[in-house]
């Protein structure tokens, strides 16, 4: 299911060292949203380092970076203790933003199948609006393109 060219889901989420962080508060500005699979795992934390890495590109192309996982807040104050990351992380424990966004799906490893989130970014434009969306990302070389596109708007 494609979400480009759509208005963004609505969300507000819990964030990292408390707070929360909404769509609402966001626009007006890029957001680059990215779902990954969990907290400490080694493609999610390259995928964290990355975007922490390439946070400077991302600002002076006026967009702020959100990731979100189902963990929670804990985990993900822990995560970014540990790898000293410098992006936002936001918690969906129930998974209903992960549902608007359809990335909640089956998935297979072993040969036996289970419910998780498939890595996946969203590009939501100031106005709004999903400029692009890449699904079952591959990490390397995905910062740079998310990149390249935050800065093609």
């Amino acid at each position: 299911m494609s979400l480009q060219g759509q208005p963004a889901p609505d969300f507000s989420l819990h964030r990292d060292g408390g707070g929360t962080v909404s769509l609402t508060e966001l626009k007006g500005k890029p957001l680059v949203l990215y779902f990954y699979p969990k907290d400490d795992t080694s493609g999610c934390t390259k995928e964290a380092l990355g975007f922490t890495e390439a946070k400077a590109d991302f600002e002076a192309a006026g967009a702020v970076v959100v990731g979100v996982s189902k963990d929670s807040v804990a985990k993900h104050d822990k995560f970014i203790a540990k790898h000293d990351l410098d992006v936002i992380l936001a918690s969906d424990e129930d998974g209903a933003v992960c549902e608007a966004y359809g990335v909640w799906v089956e998935k297979q490893m072993y040969g036996k199948k289970y419910m998780g989130i498939e890595r996946a970014t969203f590009l939501i434009g100031a106005d709004g609006v999903i400029a692009q969306e890449w699904r079952k990302v591959r990490v390397p070389g995905h910062v740079e393109a998310v990149l390249e596109a935050v800065q093609g708007l």
